[in-house]
């Protein structure tokens, strides 16, 4: 088993890339993710890999486009509003069926917003990160070591499904220095028959294309995708369940909230309050079969989130508000305390009383 060694979460991002097998990286630099292009621009040169930093968050995408088309693993990261602006490529790719990965190390918003934590980027993420029907896997990580293993895990899956996936983590994820164990090195075994690397005259042309100019064909399109995402959904969707086995409030959250909202739960489990927690590590697929499950145990929900409430909604439609469920949040940059969560817990706890 490797070592441990003490890593930045950025970083973590960056040399988990790098052993799954990523050898192309184009971004552009914004705070608070820029430490995964920096260490990409020191370590893909020595490695035969390629690092480039593009003239624009645009140019950025469309280079990750055109190495995916090629079957070769290829990675961009960014901020917010650097998301924002490739939200069309993203599309793009998720129309031609092309695996990538997209890091996302949100910061607050709108607009330029801070260069503060955020959690603002969840509907943005979720509900597909561009124009039409589409969905892009959405991993959340709570930890450095999560920070590497979820980036292996989402170049995997994004492979397996011919998919986008993004690692959704918020400032303080990146900016974080914790012990990781690095994930081994590997080799991608799928399979890239439909990928654009020269046919020798000995098959048929591959097209990489998202433009389909018969109706008919583009249902057919959408509607073979989509099938793919129910698959996803029953069996790609992970979560974490910490102290539910008797509670009565269950606490939602995920990154740096749900790191404040453990320690919560543990000290209200100390003060009798059988309180416990769903962490969802996919947000899209969303855990809706575990927080439907739990509503028949639990009185009351809370989510704790780093956004005016954009988890919360899921959380209602997946127990198809069969309970009520409250908020915990703070905005800005600004991250709630353990006594914040625990005085909401408190809250809810009398309320049963």
């Amino acid at each position: 088993m490797s070592e441990k060694v003490l890593m930045k979460g950025n970083e973590a991002i960056a040399e988990a890339a790098i052993l799954a097998g990523c050898r192309h990286y184009f971004g552009y630099p914004i705070t608070p993710q820029t430490e995964v292009a920096a260490y990409m621009s020191k370590k893909m040169p020595k490695i035969g890999g390629t690092f480039l930093q593009a003239e624009s968050e645009i140019a950025a995408i469309n280079m990750v486009y055109g190495v995916a088309s090629t079957g070769k693993r290829a990675m961009t990261s960014s901020s917010s509003p650097g998301i924002a602006l490739k939200c069309e490529g993203i599309s793009y790719l998720a129309g031609a069926d092309l695996p990538a990965l997209i890091v996302n190390v949100q910061r607050g918003g709108p607009g330029l917003g801070g260069i503060q934590p955020s959690q603002s980027d969840y509907f943005l993420a979720t509900r597909g990160p561009g124009h039409g029907d589409f969905h892009v896997i959405v991993l959340a990580p709570s930890s450095v070591q999560e920070m590497a293993d979820l980036t292996a895990k989402a170049f995997d899956l994004a492979e397996k499904y011919r998919m986008p996936a993004m690692l959704l983590a918020d400032g303080t994820m990146g900016q974080m220095m914790e012990p990781v164990v690095l994930p081994e090195p590997k080799e991608t075994q799928a399979d890239h028959s439909w990928a654009v690397t020269g046919t020798k005259m000995e098959r048929e042309h591959n097209i990489i294309n998202s433009l389909y100019l018969q109706p008919a064909e583009l249902e057919e399109k959408n509607l073979e995708r989509f099938k793919r995402y129910e698959t996803i959904e029953k069996e790609e969707c992970l979560w974490e369940e910490f102290m539910m086995e008797d509670a009565k409030i269950c606490i939602v959250s995920c990154g740096i909230t749900a790191r404040v909202s453990r320690n919560a739960i543990v000290e209200a489990r100390k003060q009798g309050i059988k309180v416990g927690m769903i962490r969802p590590i996919t947000l899209w697929p969303f855990p809706k079969k575990a927080l439907f499950e739990a509503a028949d145990q639990v009185n009351t929900f809370i989510s704790v989130e780093l956004n005016m409430g954009q988890m919360k909604e899921d959380i209602e439609l997946a127990i198809r508000c069969k309970k009520p469920v409250e908020l915990v949040s703070r905005v800005g940059g600004m991250i709630p305390s353990p006594e914040e969560v625990l005085a909401a817990i408190k809250a809810a706890a009398g309320k049963e009383e």
